[in-house]
């Protein structure tokens, strides 16, 4: 039987099994997206170890060191003991509260917002590859600046090595941990307040 990684996470309790029953395609389409990003068929165009690195850096970026954070840094550590230790340590460092960025289309600019780029050292770069590199700095812009994604921020993984279907699997990879941290985050916030048993599942409303 596969083990349920949001179950794993969040340390699950017969009352949030019952909960998490209520939406049972929710639950399966997440556990599946998990298995085709970190279990996939082929690693060709992004190897397991950049899945879980980048992993690593995304959900460390939202300030979670506790559970999402520690398991997808536990498995980046297992993968690139060397890189994952790197990668976590920028995450702590590039962390922000946001999202933020500016805004393009007309009447909307009294909406933007100011706030920190990261873009690797060459030190740092040096280390990690161009390659892994890249798509840190990638998935910085997609979490906290996605208004201002363009051609050109893609262009950016294209000349460091990212071919189309990789770049495509590494924006997806972000979208994925995006939602399943809000799912977890709502898990435990109704575990905390012994509401599990509540009516609307929070995984229905992330």
């Amino acid at each position: 039987m596969t083990t349920d990684i949001v179950d794993q996470i969040v340390g699950v309790t017969p009352e949030l099994d019952a909960l998490r029953r209520r939406r049972p395609v929710t639950r399966e389409q997440l556990q599946a997206s998990f298995d085709a990003l970190f279990a996939p068929v082929s690693t060709t165009e992004v190897s397991q170890a950049e899945r879980e690195l980048v992993a690593a850096f995304a959900t460390r970026l939202a300030g979670d060191t506790d559970a999402t954070g520690t398991f997808y840094a536990d498995r980046a550590l297992a993968a690139d003991p060397q890189r994952a230790t790197v990668v976590i340590a920028e995450a702590t460092d590039a962390a922000v509260t946001g999202p933020f960025g500016s805004y393009t289309e007309a009447g909307l600019q009294d909406e933007n917002t100011e706030g920190e780029r990261y873009t690797p050292s060459p030190e740092v770069a040096e280390v990690l590859g161009e390659r892994l590199a890249a798509a840190l700095a990638h998935t910085h812009l997609l979490v906290f600046r996605p208004r201002e994604s363009a051609a050109a921020d893609i262009q950016r993984l294209v000349d460091a090595g990212w071919s189309a279907d990789g770049i495509v699997t590494l924006s997806q990879l972000v979208s994925f941990l995006a939602f399943q941290q809000r799912v977890i985050t709502g898990l435990r916030v109704l575990a905390a307040a012994g509401i599990a048993a509540a009516s609307d599942s929070q995984e229905e409303a992330a």
